[in-house]
């Protein structure tokens, strides 16, 4: 039976070595392999040439802060910058830019995400905490314990990375803003770590909503700006997600695609691989009756119905993800694709000035975020899509 050694370090010992099959390793982390290159980054020029800056000056932040809108690359531009980091083969190539072998050592393991220097810190590494409460929470933000196990305490360990790495070990935090339970305790602990870090160890901190993180962290940290990506990069995308990754898109679906992604790759991946895409023909006839001036009752059992069923198949997928978690992520993206909705129709008022029209997309568009509201302060799903659905009712009646 073939057997992998992994170390990690608990709350008890400081480090201890485990062996555990290699089939039954515990996923917490991205599905796929991880982007070795920072040069296939696409969209975020700017935000690469910034970190690439930063390693040619000699003189590289040990904190960092990725922010910008969901899916867009962020996470991508992470595992790129941190292979580039971990690398102690990294070279110039003609152009003079240090770039890696992606066929090489780091390169590989990597791309597999099994280097032991890289580490991944999500909500779901919840479920495997030492902690029984911890194992049992909701996964609707990184608990303390998660950034104990993780990453506070494996930061004070050596790295095992070969010498001749510009970094020894690089930790990213993925939905960094989720680290805001209780009184930010979460935050609070990371505080010491980010402003002594051992030598050699990176931080990484990725965010959808920077305003979450206390200001003590925002100052500790340098900061890179990911923006959405333009209608052409996300059609570059496309093309070589279909081609490589072997994706398919329904032929005729790729402008929905594109409207519903609002220049982020993340939420179009996640549309074409968990069938956010029949939504649309689902949802057509409602929406269309609604840009009449009609609204459909049935309008709001068939949206809980799919949100429901997604959040299903994706905990069956995913058995460390919490079932709630999958709701709101569900509920979210729900949300998401009416706004995009309303805002078009908003827009197309706008611009022939008429004023009732202007009203009723603006209302709709603030049921969606009341929805929202309520969902996040923990109001029952099928009693917000109602309340929800009674207001597009009102507003096109």
């Amino acid at each position: 039976m073939l057997t992998d050694p992994i170390r990690y370090p608990t709350p008890m010992a400081k480090a201890r070595t485990q062996t555990v099959k290699l089939e039954e390793r515990k996923p917490v982390g991205p599905s796929g392999p991880a982007c070795v290159d920072l040069d296939r980054v696409i969209g975020q020029d700017r935000a690469v040439s910034q970190l690439r800056s930063a390693i040619e000056s000699g003189r590289l932040h040990h904190a960092w802060i990725f922010a910008g809108p969901p899916g867009v690359g962020k996470r991508t531009t992470a595992e790129a910058f941190a292979t580039l980091l971990l690398d102690p083969d990294a070279a110039p190539d003609l152009t003079g830019r240090l770039t890696v072998d992606p066929e090489g050592h780091t390169a590989r393991l990597m791309r597999a995400r099994t280097h032991p220097d890289y580490h991944l810190i999500t909500k779901e590494l919840a479920a495997y905490s030492e902690d029984d409460s911890t194992r049992r929470s909701k996964q609707r933000n990184i608990p303390l314990a998660v950034l104990q196990e993780y990453l506070i305490e494996p930061a004070q360990l050596a790295g095992s990375g070969r010498s001749g790495a510009i970094a020894s070990k690089v930790f990213v935090v993925d939905e960094a803003e989720l680290m805001r339970s209780g009184s930010n305790e979460g935050q609070n602990a990371m505080l010491k770590t980010l402003e002594e870090p051992p030598p050699g160890t990176i931080i990484i901190l990725v965010t959808a909503r920077e305003e979450a993180l206390l200001p003590t962290i925002r100052s500790r940290c340098q900061r890179v700006r990911f923006d959405a990506l333009s209608d052409a990069d996300m059609q570059a995308w496309l093309d070589r997600t279909e081609g490589e990754d072997r994706l398919e898109v329904r032929p005729g679906s790729r402008p929905w695609l594109l409207e519903f992604a609002a220049g982020s790759p993340g939420r179009a991946r996640i549309a074409i691989e968990t069938g956010l895409l029949d939504w649309e023909s689902e949802l057509r006839p409602f929406l269309s009756a609604i840009e009449r001036g009609r609204y459909d009752p049935d309008f709001s059992a068939t949206l809980s119905k799919l949100v429901g069923s997604w959040a299903e198949d994706w905990v069956k997928a995913r058995p460390q993800a919490s079932k709630e978690a999958a709701n709101h992520a569900a509920a979210g993206h729900a949300f998401h694709l009416l706004a995009q909705r309303m805002r078009r129709l908003l827009a197309d008022a706008s611009e022939t000035g008429d004023a009732e029209a202007i009203e009723r997309w603006s209302d709709a568009i603030e049921a969606i975020a009341q929805a929202e509201r309520e969902i996040n302060a923990n109001v029952q799903m099928a009693l917000a899509l109602e309340h929800m659905s009674a207001r597009f009712a009102s507003a096109v009646d």
